[in-house]
């Protein structure tokens, strides 16, 4: 009996123990299965509806959350939960708010899909390995994670951030943040963080719809990981030596007493937040305890995107790294709820009041307002310099085309007085009473007209010639709807069939725009192909052969393909900044540059094609040209020419102006190439024994004389071209020793009075030798000896026009005992 009775004393005593032991395990238990989900949890979105279970400290939460004003537009989103304002960290659907009683749900493969009130796919995360599923979980570092049944993570929200990093999550390489689009709108913005291949840390505008980056603003290079530890020091691992640095200092973090964040901001600044765990009241809130870039405003430097405020805006910055807003004197917000969003012009109508030279009909209409210290640094369409505030103004007022002018007093820099002329929309507008010295000019309706188009008594401008075309037009338009339409249809369908077949090489000519210098930057490859091998040749020049190529893109683009050989080998630096001269010069008779190749050895330019050929081959072909065409050609390289040596913005001289380098286009407007390249060529490559640039025949005496070289030069060489185009006649022949022969004999035959042999044969000039004499003597002022004695291109191009009259000219050989082939 005493075992039995021993054994039914200590029973319940063991029954005791086993209870305590189960009970002591029971909160462990009950907490893992609240923090966790299974398969087939769902959340529905509904202004009450309950949040998927917190973390285990209750610092995160994920679920719906309706959007500011919009209590029936919902993020799938995590944000911080103990904090009054619940910021939120990720989200789901930024880009695609979900509507009432749409549903979240974690299924069978692995994957959260969340999905409209009507069945609609939103998003899904991804579950590439499809490994089984176990559960979900919240973290409390803020992390959403989905398990798998052998407790490895399918997919977790650290790895597909949207605009912000937490402590313990790591930013490496191949991973990017996109700001939001305003302060109360998640939607993706215009700037990006990102950790490239090539270890560069960098923040970038971005195209908003193609995602496509445009140029750093800020970059941190040799990173491996951007870290953000519990503490709050935001820290850098270096590439490839593994250190780990600092970005904050000791005294501006509170250690783990605070909630921390780095966000990117809609205004483009990275910056790193701190907010108290333990706060006393509502009113406390996040603070910036660390930023990049210290100056967004004036760190944006990007032909590019729109800048921080949108197009036509200012930006000036704030306290706190905050940056202000505001629209120019003359426009206003585009949508008065979003100050961020670019502003628009008040009255445009000068831009429909344009003749053919580009002058507004009736400037009396206009006027300009003023505001200090404000710059649209890039974009320019024009310089004016040296120039006055007067002249600065009046240009802008006669251009219908100047939405702006900035103007720089002489008695900042260098003592010239700059006028750049601006079209719509202006990029990158920024206000600094410290670091711009300049003055913006905006044109505007003066306010007495400015209401015309709503009061029909109003002057308006041009509005009698526009009544007159309206009926016109309007007749003209619905006659041809019929015929267009058809038209547009069978368009469309050559394009579709085209398309169809250009497709597969659609990035065969895969392209980058070079941000810096406004042009298309090309590997060598691209080039490659696009020329077929470099298999159809042009021409030769100066520098090089030249190809021609097609770039396919959304179409077919023919170009001409320049190799330099003769340019210095070592000269990055020097080719990159002639390059960028000539691309940024914009005229009708230049030819235009669309890009370019600086591939170790290899440096190409890559130029529109001109379908007629070159100036050499028009002239003396077996049919003679057209003297109209001729003498339209002269002028139209004349005014190139000026626009080379007096409007581009750098000055260019170009040291070979021949027929070989006029090339004319479909319509044999004259386009002069191979400008700007002067400076790239080799010092021991030249075109003639001599050691001068420039071509035989062509070459102005003062090269052999150790003078400086001015644009008189091109002068010079544009006299015996000017020679050649009057008799399509070569300066110089194969078996004629003196290189001036054709200046000699056209001096000749002009104080003798015999210009009828310079045109022997042309029945069209022969009728109207009053001009040949004009042209003949503009000719011949510009090949004098002296290069002070000839005029400017300006002064040949108002010679031409008849502006200024041409007085007779002096014999040009100075130097007679000189021969030509001494030159």
């Amino acid at each position: 009996m005493a075992p039995t009775l021993h054994a039914h004393i200590h029973r319940p005593l063991l029954l005791l123990l086993l209870v305590l032991v189960m009970v002591s395990h029971i909160p462990s238990a009950i907490s893992q299965a609240f923090h966790n989900v299974t398969v087939g949890f769902y959340l529905v979105a509904t202004n009450d509806s309950f949040p998927w279970p917190t973390s285990p400290s209750g610092d995160f939460a994920f679920g719906f959350r309706s959007l500011p004003g919009q209590e029936d537009q919902f993020l799938l989103a995590i944000w911080f939960a103990k904090i009054p304002d619940k910021t939120i960290v990720w989200s789901a659907n930024r880009d695609h708010p979900a509507d009432r009683d749409s549903i979240v749900k974690l299924t069978t493969a692995g994957q959260l899909v969340l999905t409209k009130s009507d069945g609609l796919y939103l998003w899904g995360s991804d579950n590439r390995g499809n490994e089984p599923v176990s559960h979900g979980a919240m973290l409390d570092t803020g992390n959403l994670v989905i398990m798998s049944t052998n407790s490895s993570i399918i997919w977790e929200s650290f790895k597909n951030p949207t605009n912000t990093i937490l402590p313990a999550q790591v930013f490496g390489v191949g991973n990017s943040l996109l700001s939001s689009r305003s302060e109360s709108n998640y939607q993706q913005g215009k700037f990006q963080l990102r950790l490239t291949d090539n270890y560069d840390l960098m923040l970038n505008q971005i195209d908003v719809y193609t995602k496509n980056p445009y140029g750093a603003y800020y970059r941190d290079q040799n990173v491996s990981e951007l870290i953000l530890d519990k503490s709050g020091y935001l820290q850098i691992r270096s590439s490839p030596s593994g250190n780990i640095s600092n970005l904050t200092s000791e005294s501006a973090v509170n250690g783990e007493d605070s909630y921390y964040r780095v966000t990117l901001d809609f205004d483009g600044v990275l910056r790193l937040y701190a907010h108290p765990k333990k706060f006393n009241n509502s009113n406390q809130s996040w603070s910036t305890v660390r930023f990049v870039p210290e100056n967004v405003c004036l760190n944006i430097f990007d032909t590019f995107g729109s800048g921080p405020c949108g197009y036509n805006s200012i930006c000036a910055l704030a306290p706190y790294s905050k940056i202000n807003c505001q629209c120019a004197p003359g426009f206003s917000l585009k949508d008065v709820n979003d100050k961020y969003g670019g502003c628009k012009p008040d009255n445009i109508s000068y831009m429909q009041e344009c003749d053919q030279k580009g002058s507004v009909i009736a400037e009396e209409y206009y006027e300009l307002l003023e505001m200090e210290f404000v710059d649209w640094p890039l974009a320019d369409y024009d310089l004016l310099q040296p120039t006055t505030e007067y002249e600065c103004r009046t240009s802008c007022l006669r251009d219908c085309f100047c939405a702006v002018a900035i103007f720089q007093d002489p008695k900042y820099n260098d003592g010239i007085g700059r006028c750049w002329k601006k079209k719509l929309p202006l990029s990158n507008g920024r206000l600094n009473r410290s670091t711009i010295d300049r003055k913006a000019l905006f044109k505007t309706m003066k306010s007495e007209y400015n209401s015309f188009s709503q009061n029909p008594n109003r002057p308006n401008p041009g509005r009698g010639k526009q009544n007159k075309e309206i009926l016109t037009l309007t007749v003209l338009l619905g006659a041809s709807v019929f015929f267009n339409f058809f038209s547009l249809a069978s368009i469309f369908l050559v394009v579709c069939c085209l398309w169809k077949r250009k497709l597969p090489n659609f990035y065969s000519v895969l392209n980058t725009k070079d941000p810096e210098m406004n042009l298309r930057s090309f590997t060598y490859k691209d080039l490659e192909e696009a020329t077929d091998g470099f298999k159809e040749e042009l021409g030769r020049g100066s520098f090089g052969n030249v190809y021609k190529g097609v770039l396919v893109s959304s179409y077919s683009k023919k170009v001409a393909v320049k190799k330099l050989d003769k340019v210095l080998k070592d000269g990055e630096k020097e080719f990159k900044t002639e390059v960028t001269v000539i691309g940024q010069t914009h005229h009708k008779n230049l030819v235009r540059l669309l890009g370019y190749c600086d591939e170790g050895e290899h440096r190409l330019l890559v130029y529109e094609l001109m379908y007629n050929g070159s100036l050499s081959s028009f002239l003396f072909g077996v049919l003679r040209p057209s003297w109209q065409r001729r003498i339209q050609i002269a002028s139209g390289i004349a005014k190139g020419l000026v626009y080379l040596h007096e409007e581009c913005s750098t000055q260019i001289i170009h040291c070979d102006i021949k027929p070989q380098n006029i090339l004319l286009d479909d319509s044999f407007t004259p386009k002069i190439s191979d400008f700007g390249l002067a400076k790239l060529l080799m010092n021991h490559q030249t075109r003639t024994v001599t050691g001068i640039r420039g071509t035989k025949g062509y070459v102005a005496p003062e090269w052999f004389r150790n003078t400086p070289v001015t644009v008189k030069v091109d002068v010079y060489s544009f006299g015996v071209m000017l020679l050649e185009i009057i008799c399509c006649r070569r300066c110089v022949e194969i078996e004629m020793e003196k290189a001036t022969i054709l200046i000699e004999w056209a001096y000749e035959c002009y104080s003798k009075g015999k210009l009828e042999k310079l045109v022997e044969n042309d029945e069209e000039a022969l009728s109207d030798l009053k001009q040949v004499q004009k042209l003949v003597k503009v000719a011949i002022w510009c090949v004098q000896d002296l290069p002070s004695m000839r005029p400017s291109m300006r002064e040949v191009t108002h010679m031409l026009e008849g502006i200024l009259e041409v007085s007779a000219p002096p014999c040009p050989f100075l130097y007679s005992s000189i021969s030509g082939s001494d030159r």
